[in-house]
């Protein structure tokens, strides 16, 4: 049986909060960490999120 290409992936907020998303991700297609522009709830606007292992 093949193996997924496709892994867990945490985005963590750039900003002092504790505010996260999950995901996932294509490891072959993407090889570099995810950084995208995403909204925080808890400051009420966009900030940048990066990518974090799921432990």
């Amino acid at each position: 049986m093949a193996k997924s290409n496709r892994i867990m992936i945490k985005l963590v907020s750039s900003s002092k909060s504790k505010h996260y998303y999950t995901t996932t991700k294509n490891k072959r297609n993407t090889v570099n960490k995810l950084k995208l522009k995403k909204y925080d709830p808890i400051y009420g606007k966009h900030v940048l999120y990066e990518e974090k292992k799921i432990n």
